[in-house]
């Protein structure tokens, strides 16, 4: 019997795999090419959208509490004066832990009163043995500090004015800056103790102690 012989296969083939078609290797790396494209896509796109996910409109407290008393807290300064009284008038600023150092009386709670809470409080710890019938009045000497920050020209803090705006605000801190999104900001709010966060338009006004955050466009 004659034996038969197996016929070598070429080199670096594997028996019984044929080889790519001419053309093949070209769309194989054509079909990668597009494969990354729309994974790149993709990833831009969710990224896109994770950030309109932060997005959180200004709750209902923060534009009822532009036109509700001004609430103390620390750092403001205020003008409190006696009638006939000249030892007991004066400035006085409030601390970290929400007081001032009131002659008599020594320390009070400022933080989150009202101006007329305050004179009520104090004319009542003066009537104490101190006074008869003390006639109190408070005021304002100086706000509390807002702070700016992100896409500004000088972020920081700054003196507040009653009356500001979110406009006024940035205009104080140099202006935007090449990049900034000039439709609305972010602020973060302290109403009645609780830290709140809210997207307004430029011409809503702030508050003391308010922190504004001016975003980078995305385009």
């Amino acid at each position: 019997m004659i034996p038969v012989k197996t016929p070598a296969q070429p080199s670096g083939t594997l028996p019984g795999k044929p080889k790519d078609a001419p053309g093949c290797a070209q769309t194989n790396k054509a079909g990668g090419r597009s494969r990354a494209a729309a994974f790149l896509a993709a990833a831009m796109t969710s990224l896109v959208l994770a950030g309109c996910s932060g997005y959180h409109p200004a709750p209902k407290a923060f534009h009822e509490a532009v036109i509700q008393p001004y609430r103390l807290d620390s750092g403001d300064r205020l003008r409190i004066t006696v009638f006939e009284q000249p030892g007991l008038t004066g400035t006085y600023a409030i601390d970290q832990a929400g007081y001032i150092a009131y002659p008599l009386v020594g320390a009070v709670a400022a933080r989150g009163r009202t101006l007329q809470e305050l004179e009520s409080s104090i004319a009542a710890s003066l009537r104490q043995g101190y006074l008869r019938d003390p006639d109190v009045t408070i005021e304002v000497d100086r706000y509390r500090s807002f702070f700016i920050m992100g896409e500004v020209g000088q972020a920081g803090q700054y003196s507040y004015v009653a009356g500001m705006t979110v406009q006024n605000a940035i205009a104080i801190a140099g202006g935007y800056s090449a990049r900034a999104n000039q439709r609305n900001v972010d602020i973060t709010r302290k109403i009645n103790g609780e830290i709140m966060t809210g997207r307004v338009s430029i011409s809503d006004p702030i508050l003391a102690g308010d922190t504004i955050y001016v975003r980078e466009r995305l385009f």
